[in-house]
């Protein structure tokens, strides 16, 4: 007996595969295809070789920047404080995954930060997973479309090396960079703000993930923590601790990345305890915040 499909059961079926694929290729569009939008410079560049350093597993001293990495248990968590001071912001680099600017466009953290000649690199904001925010690198202006988000404020850090909360739409990217923006991104939410930890919505402040997150004591001396998670050493930080953790390390301002590709990385090697990523034994990013020359 031979099984046949009635003309309208045909087109239904024809219909709901077309469904799928469509579907199946606006969701691999969104989240796989990669798209370059711009081929980036490489500017970074070796370290003069007149210019003295001393270096150890978690340090970094010369006359230009000075880094401490500090890996502290307490509890069920993991996190990492990176002490950094620069004597200029120049020295505070950003740097995007195979040099593109572009959508889906991924590497880990370390490959980005050895291509850039990094001394210490962590994962920005992600940039890449979204069609929208404030995106300045490197002075240039690369995108200005605003977030819907509760909060949608990016964070910029400008020639002074100093942080800035702009809310996206409410200012210009272009006028930004004119005044002096070096970096912005473009995430959060806000963390701290004049020294005071800000009210969280509670559908981000209480979940305990891996965090990654960039902070400001004074202009060009910031702090870094990464947190593990979740994993059997470290169940993750919820974002109102994370605040919490900024203010008693004596951060004016702080604000939150990419949380789920947190990667520290110092002179070589990786310092923390990254969440798996797909293709890497690290996640993949769009883009890193470096340290170097």
């Amino acid at each position: 007996m031979k099984f046949r499909l009635s003309k309208n059961a045909k087109l239904t079926l024809i219909t709901v595969l077309v469904c799928v694929f469509l579907t199946t290729f606006v969701l691999a569009d969104a989240l796989l295809i990669p798209k370059t939008y711009a081929k980036v410079e490489n500017l970074s560049q070796t370290k003069d070789p007149g210019l003295s350093s001393v270096i150890t597993d978690y340090a970094y001293k010369d006359e230009h920047i000075t880094i401490s990495i500090s890996s502290i248990i307490e509890e069920d968590v993991v996190y990492h404080v990176v002490d950094i001071v620069l004597s200029d912001i120049q020295y505070l680099k950003s740097a995007f995954a195979l040099d593109i600017y572009g959508k889906n466009v991924v590497a880990p953290t370390s490959e980005i930060a050895e291509n850039n000649h990094a001394i210490l690199a962590f994962n920005g904001d992600f940039y890449g997973s979204r069609d929208d925010g404030l995106i300045i690198r490197n002075g240039i202006l690369y995108r200005d479309i605003p977030r819907k988000a509760p909060d949608n404020r990016a964070l910029v850090i400008d020639e002074n090396g100093d942080f800035l909360f702009v809310t996206e739409g409410a200012t210009n990217g272009e006028s930004l960079v004119n005044k002096g923006a070096i970096h912005s991104l473009s995430l959060g939410p806000v963390l701290v703000e004049d020294g005071k930890v800000l009210k969280i919505d509670p559908r981000l402040a209480l979940s305990q993930s891996a965090r990654t997150a960039i902070g400001m004591i004074q202009p060009l001396h910031y702090l870094l923590i990464i947190v593990d998670g979740k994993n059997e050493d470290s169940k993750g930080m919820r974002l109102d601790t994370l605040a919490k953790l900024f203010v008693r390390l004596k951060a004016v301002s702080a604000y939150n990345l990419a949380g789920g590709s947190s990667t520290l990385w110092f002179n070589g090697k990786i310092i923390n305890e990254p969440p798996s990523g797909l293709f890497f034994n690290e996640p993949a990013i769009s883009d890193i915040l470096f340290v170097g020359y």
